[in-house]
């Protein structure tokens, strides 16, 4: 039940306040004495940047497709909290299930003696896999499920080097920060810690013959040097620029890797849960041979912390030693709450009723919003990218205009984010339960908008 007052998650912006609003200043006040002055720091360099403030809201409420701030302003959020609230803000039947194992444990014994939520997720994740008999290693988060997937490729293949690829985003954890090809300035600080046996090569977009080919060959040179025992790819890059991978070169790559005895790792953690309109883009996509390790997160918890690394069965044996202590666990390893939390959003997604609503959001979301506006010349977009639930469009103006499209944005009541490589992107992660109202007004604002700030 939802109380007098609370949001519904269907309403319209209402910013009734400056952005941030007085309430939402004093906590960002608060919010700067104890931050990490990274964060304050890219703030300031934004603004600097954009000519505009970046502040930000402090959110108190979530539901739906809406978020409240401090100041009782309503937005729209079409990023659904980086993706994660796929199925909506405080989706009632994540909510329920969080509550019934509050009442019941909170926290367990991670591997020496797990919860039965644990096993009984692990069960449906190794069902829903690409491969029969998939085993499965939990996480706290997408680097962690990444971590996981890297630490099991190198006792499967003996082999330390990674191939990954330009504008690739997998974490910051310091396993996924050797292969980010997205920004050479996340791992140049931390060089001296990093994996230094990484080759990147070009990302094979689908459509782009001389990127498809580069690929191809920067792939095989670096196979050739005998080091390589796994290859990390996205099926659509996500924060390095919402582009699209070319099925047929992924699975050709795949087939090289396998050819040479490397294992291939499917980052999913922004792509899998349907958010690209299957269950796994890379299904999607119609690879012509499978990867071995595919890993998940974001939406699969719901809002709650959890990833999910899944193995095919003869790269999962290289964990088997039975001498051998537990070299990879954690304290919190298959939470209670966050694997109830998880096992809501798979009885969602198992639905078909569910499955083609979120299809049907995805097609509302492209025809309603995208395709009006890349469409008109008046808005500056420069070129659209993306599949289902994950979009984003290219505008003339670079990063400077983006930032300030973001906040203008904001002002009106929603919230968007910057992405690509060079920052030239606006990138929209919907939640799949946006309203035919809202989808329509989130389009003549992004219009509007588009056409102001130039």
């Amino acid at each position: 039940m939802i109380a007098d007052g609370a949001l519904r998650g269907d309403e319209l912006p209402s910013v009734g306040t400056e952005v941030p609003g007085p309430r939402a200043r004093r906590w960002v006040e608060r919010l700067a004495q104890s931050e990490c002055p990274a964060l304050t720091a890219r703030r300031r360099r934004r603004a600097e940047l954009s000519g505009t403030e970046h502040d930000p809201i402090v959110w108190t409420e979530a539901r739906g497709a809406c978020v409240r701030d401090a100041d009782d302003n309503i937005y729209v959020d079409f990023t659904a909290g980086f993706g994660v609230a796929m199925l909506g803000h405080s989706r009632p039947s994540v909510i329920a299930a969080i509550q019934r194992q509050s009442g019941r444990m909170v926290h367990a014994l991670g591997d020496v003696f797990p919860s039965d939520r644990k096993i009984e997720l692990e069960e449906r994740l190794s069902a829903a896999a690409p491969w029969p008999n998939a085993k499965v290693i939990l996480g706290l988060s997408g680097a962690d499920g990444i971590e996981a997937a890297l630490k099991s490729a190198v006792l499967a293949t003996r082999r330390a080097g990674v191939i990954a690829f330009e504008g690739g985003y997998h974490g910051l954890a310091h396993g996924p920060l050797a292969a980010c090809g997205y920004s050479a300035r996340f791992r140049q600080p931390f060089a001296g810690q990093l994996n230094a046996d990484v080759a990147f090569v070009s990302y094979p977009a689908k459509g782009d013959r001389a990127a498809i080919e580069a690929s191809r060959q920067g792939v095989a040179r670096a196979l050739a040097t005998g080091r390589m025992g796994t290859v990390l790819v996205e099926p659509v890059l996500g924060r390095g620029g919402v582009v699209e991978g070319d099925g047929e070169a992924l699975g050709r790559i795949v087939q090289m890797a396998h050819a040479a005895g490397a294992v291939v790792i499917a980052d999913e953690i922004y792509t899998g849960s349907f958010r690209c309109a299957d269950g796994w883009c890379l299904s999607g996509l119609s690879w012509s041979e499978l990867p071995d390790i595919v890993v998940l997160g974001k939406a699969l918890g719901g809002g709650l912390p959890i990833s999910a690394c899944l193995l095919r069965d003869e790269v999962a044996v290289a964990w088997g030693d039975p001498d051998g202590e537990a070299v990879h666990t954690s304290t919190f390893l298959g939470n209670p709450l966050a694997c109830s939390a998880a096992l809501a959003v798979m009885d969602e997604l198992e639905d078909p009723t569910v499955r083609a609503s979120v299809r049907a959001q995805a097609e509302a979301f492209w025809s309603d919003v995208i395709e009006p506006v890349a469409g008109d010349d008046r808005c500056g977009v420069l070129g659209v990218g993306g599949r289902g639930l994950l979009v984003g469009l290219r505008l003339d103006g670079g990063l400077r205009r983006v930032l300030a499209v973001m906040r203008a944005m904001l002002e009106r009541g929603y919230v968007v984010l910057p992405g690509g490589v060079k920052g030239d992107q606006l990138t929209f992660t919907p939640p799949a339960v946006l309203t035919d109202a809202q989808r329509a007004h989130g389009r003549e604002t992004l219009r509007a908008v588009l056409c102001e700030v130039r």
